[in-house]
């Protein structure tokens, strides 16, 4: 677990250096010391675990400061240090949100100690609740990825830890391991789900195509230009671009990208106008970018760009027992709309497809499935079916 943080913010530098000294044997606590709450407010973005203020402040009394705090940090424990007595002063401090208030005497240190000792634990205490609450997983978030084996539990806490914030996220994994359903789940559980999805396929599209696809063109900007088109990143302004088998890009256009990343803009083809963007790329490979990056087949500054937060999906085989989980899931899908009885898989078939290698990982498992519906007998798929479809 992280050190946590203590902001102190004092413009006595002989306390400051005082109760610094005093709080440095708190080998769990990191302490900032600032002179003004102008100096707190400007870094509260490091959302501090204990804040300890001077109540008698230049410019901005303590009062306001904790305030601000609150405001910017609510899970900020505020201490204030003040030299007043006044039992209103004392009261109104507590009814804005101070933990606690100790008065400036010859006590004044050893009631610091203490107060950080308590609030310490309250400390201690919401970080093992954020920790639990981080490694509970919300299966009704993520009902499109099936399984419950430790190496999917363990992408569905990374895509939990990531989905909320704009972070670039790479996801890397063999073909058909469900790359797209991850960069799903990332954008419809993030702040802009209801904003677009869009979906390109760097390995479908001509090289000649490539840029008037991603950017977009102007009416007339070549011979095939009847109409103006809006690029894919502009279709995805405010929402999610999603850029599958991104290592199948060439050097040329990975340099484009790259600036498009940097600055949020493009240029339709066949226009000097900039068109400013707000997106999150989620990127996907089944490449080795690191090998490509050595190979020169791949930018350095891109593939640090885009591996902002990096999700590794596992091969089928390696996910035991989600093998029968999704087969039995495609089976009753399928079932479904195709308007046939529901089937079942017989123990040994289960057992054949737990023993199988699946090169083709999911997406083999679900033809696989699909064309063994078609074939069993007695509505039970057998491991002849299974042999039939797969040899």
């Amino acid at each position: 677990m992280n050190a946590g943080k203590i902001f102190l913010i004092e413009d006595d530098m002989m306390i400051a250096s005082l109760i610094r000294q005093n709080l440095s044997k708190f080998d769990a606590f990191e302490t900032t010391h600032f002179t003004t709450g102008e100096e707190c407010i400007s870094n509260l973005n490091q959302h501090p675990d204990i804040v300890i203020i001077d109540y008698n402040l230049p410019g901005m009394d303590g009062l306001t400061l904790m305030k601000q705090v609150k405001a910017v940090s609510p899970n900020s424990l505020v201490v204030i240090c003040s030299g007043q007595e006044d039992v209103q002063v004392v009261v109104q401090c507590y009814q804005n949100g101070a933990n606690d208030y100790i008065l400036k005497n010859e006590q004044m240190m050893a009631n610091i100690e203490n107060s950080v000792r308590n609030l310490s634990m309250n400390v201690t205490l919401r970080r093992e609740v954020e920790l639990l609450k981080d490694q509970t997983i919300d299966r009704n978030k993520y009902s499109n990825i099936i399984g419950n084996s430790n190496s999917v539990l363990r992408v569905l806490r990374l895509i939990q830890k990531v989905e909320k914030n704009n972070m670039m996220v790479l996801i890397t994994g063999q073909s058909g391991t469900g790359k797209e359903l991850v960069a799903k789940a990332l954008h419809f559980n993030s702040q802009r789900s209801r904003k677009p999805f869009v979906i390109v396929n760097m390995g479908a599209i001509p090289t000649e195509l490539v840029e008037s696809e991603l950017f977009g063109h102007e009416k007339g900007a070549f011979t095939d230009a009847r109409d103006r088109r809006i690029g894919k990143f502009e279709e995805a302004d405010g929402g999610t671009i999603f850029l599958d088998e991104i290592g199948e890009m060439d050097l040329g256009l990975q340099a484009k990208i790259l600036r498009v990343l940097q600055e949020k803009e493009i240029t339709r083809i066949g226009s000097n106008k900039t068109i400013k963007l707000d997106f999150r790329l989620i990127a996907a490979t089944n490449r080795n970018l690191a090998q490509e990056v050595k190979e020169g087949r791949f930018r350095e500054d891109l593939f640090y760009r885009i591996q902002g937060f990096l999700i590794h999906l596992p091969p089928l085989h390696d996910r035991g027992d989600d093998i029968i989980m999704l087969a039995k899931s495609f089976l009753h899908d399928f079932c479904q709309q195709n308007r046939m009885e529901q089937m079942i898989i017989s123990k040994e078939a289960c057992q054949f497809m737990l023993d199988y290698a699946w090169p083709g990982n999911i997406r083999e498992l679900k033809a696989v499935i699909e064309r063994a519906a078609l074939m069993a007998e007695n509505n039970t798929i057998s491991v002849e079916d299974l042999t039939f479809v797969t040899a």
